[in-house]
């Protein structure tokens, strides 16, 4: 995290917000780009606490059920501090296991053009952000925007960047301990994930993302925000079915 001679305050970060949503200020990055991107706004309450909690300069440990915005809020937020904030951080890194995957080995290519697969999600996350298909691989070109796998993290230090570790609930323990012990000066972190949908098969499996999640409760660096069935946002039919599978007790 950056010291308080360089972050500005989060009365600061609303105000330059506002500007720019009422006044119609360019949102592209430092004109780079011609990207403008759409204004964010929080949907429910728990949302508005991701959104604090950002503000604030915590890190961040969401959690819950899909189609409450876990995913779309953090990169998000980490994108628009980049476009119009005084943001001391220089990119955005959005990290991601592929280890769960029993496809992964069928896919043709080396594993850097296997893992591509695994950036479709974020892709529509940018075309959804920005209004254009190609917002993604722009960013990606400036070198603004970088995916990375938990196969390739060992030796790194994550620096000066805003790092969105992604379905977090797929990751062994010992990848979520080694992309926090990379994070290094001046730099955020955001875990997102949900233990009801992991796609390990074994309990001992997954344990370790719960385990984590319990050392991180205890840190005063991190807000832990749990999204309830009333912030799904997704659609109708999601949260219908999410609520009727609570109701149901259907477990696999």
């Amino acid at each position: 995290m950056s010291d308080t001679t360089t972050r500005i305050t989060r009365k600061q970060r609303k105000l330059a917000r506002k500007a720019v949503i009422e006044n119609n200020v360019d949102r592209s990055i430092n004109g780079r780009t011609g990207l403008n991107m759409r204004e964010l706004k929080p949907l429910t309450k728990n949302q508005e606490r991701v959104f604090d909690a950002y503000y604030d300069g915590q890190h961040i440990f969401l959690s819950g059920f899909p189609g409450t915005g876990k995913s779309f809020l953090a990169i998000g937020l980490a994108i628009e501090d980049i476009l119009v904030e005084k943001c001391p951080q220089e990119k955005v890194i959005i990290v991601r296991s592929v280890v769960p995957s029993r496809a992964m080995g069928f896919l043709p290519g080396s594993e850097r053009q296997k893992a591509a697969v695994f950036e479709l999600p974020y892709k529509h996350i940018f075309t959804e952000l920005f209004g254009r298909g190609d917002a993604y691989s722009i960013l990606k070109s400036k070198g603004l925007v970088e995916f990375e796998t938990t196969s390739f993290l060992r030796g790194n230090t994550f620096e000066n960047a805003l790092v969105i570790v992604d379905e977090c609930q797929n990751m062994s323990f010992q990848e979520c301990d080694t992309i926090i012990t990379r994070i290094g000066d001046n730099s955020r972190v955001i875990f997102c994930g949900d233990e009801k949908q992991s796609d390990f098969v074994y309990e001992d499996e997954k344990v370790g993302y719960i385990h984590f999640k319990r050392i991180l409760e205890r840190m005063a660096e991190f807000t832990h925000i749990n999204m309830e069935i009333d912030d799904i946002v997704r659609s109708g039919l999601v949260k219908s079915y999410i609520i009727a599978k609570e109701r149901t007790k259907v477990t696999v």
